[in-house]
């Protein structure tokens, strides 16, 4: 049932793009599951530049490797253990964060040298599985089964009816969260589901692009549209379409025989061209200046 659902909304989604390479089922696939990933990095990525996260991103995506030691472990597989433990080192480091008093830099830190530390270890000691490692170094987006497309969709709901409560009310946390509790906006709360839902979003974009490049598919969007934007609410939808427009692209360009190169580290390329052609927009404005210059 679940099978033919996601089957038909490959077959879908693919038909707005006649190119032969789109013919192969595995590509309809991957396209699918780009364009559910492109939206919840893109608005996650707004608020990880808004607060300040980019480091917190990058911590729990390098936790993927953990998480593939402790299905060895375990012997579970790792589409679960990955996004379970992503979640406990997510709600890990917001708690450190909250009650300890050392800095946020100090508290990731520390954690994200324990995890990788811990993956590495397990992960080293079993040749066949090492050898594996590059899928979640580089990404592997054209691997990706029905039952990660599934829990995509189920995360994106979620996202969407978070977003839709408190798009808002996050905007205000990260600008003040002092002030944002004076008006009675349960700060802690929010701050827990959205690390919760940022390590789930990071987790499932490690499969698109990698541990390497994941940062960078939900910052650098996010950025290129605060030097386009005027506001929180053009810079919602520019990173939106930035996003989308990048994972297509990246998808199709890694697909030709005259270019080749992964899926994950061309979607980031794209993206990238787009952050320049902000700066070079922002240099054209007068009295306007980019996140780098301030």
């Amino acid at each position: 049932m679940i099978s033919s659902i996601i089957m038909s909304l490959s077959e879908f989604v693919s038909s707005f793009l006649p190119f032969e390479c789109m013919d192969a089922m595995f590509m309809k696939r991957a396209l699918l599951g780009l364009l559910l990933i492109a939206p919840l990095a893109a608005v996650t990525g707004i608020q990880v530049v808004n607060s300040r996260m980019a480091f917190f991103s990058d911590a729990i995506g390098h936790s993927a490797f953990a998480g593939v030691a402790l299905g060895l472990i375990f012997s579970v597989s790792p589409n679960f253990s990955m996004p379970v433990l992503a979640l406990f080192v997510g709600f890990l480091i917001m708690y450190l964060r909250r009650g300890s008093r050392l800095s946020s830099d100090t508290v990731i830190g520390v954690i994200f040298s324990a995890v990788v530390a811990f993956g590495l270890a397990v992960v080293s000691r079993n040749r066949s599985v090492a050898k594996d490692m590059q899928m979640f170094l580089f990404g592997d987006i054209l691997t990706i089964g029905d039952a990660e497309i599934a829990s995509l969709i189920v995360l994106a709901v979620a996202f969407i009816l978070f977003q839709f409560f408190g798009y808002n009310r996050m905007l205000s946390i990260s600008v003040n969260p002092q002030l944002a509790s004076v008006h009675r906006i349960p700060v802690a709360a929010y701050q827990y589901i959205f690390a919760g839902l940022l390590s789930l979003v990071v987790i499932y974009s490690v499969r698109a692009v990698g541990v390497i490049l994941v940062t960078a598919l939900l910052v650098v969007p996010a950025a290129t549209a605060r030097n386009f934007s005027k506001n929180s609410g053009s810079m919602f939808w520019i990173s939106l379409i930035i996003s989308i427009i990048s994972v297509v692209a990246g998808l199709l360009i890694s697909a030709q025989k005259w270019a080749n190169t992964p899926a994950g580290a061309t979607i980031v390329l794209c993206a990238s061209v787009f952050f320049v052609i902000s700066l070079i927009y922002v240099r054209c404005q007068p009295g306007k200046t980019s996140d780098t210059e301030k």
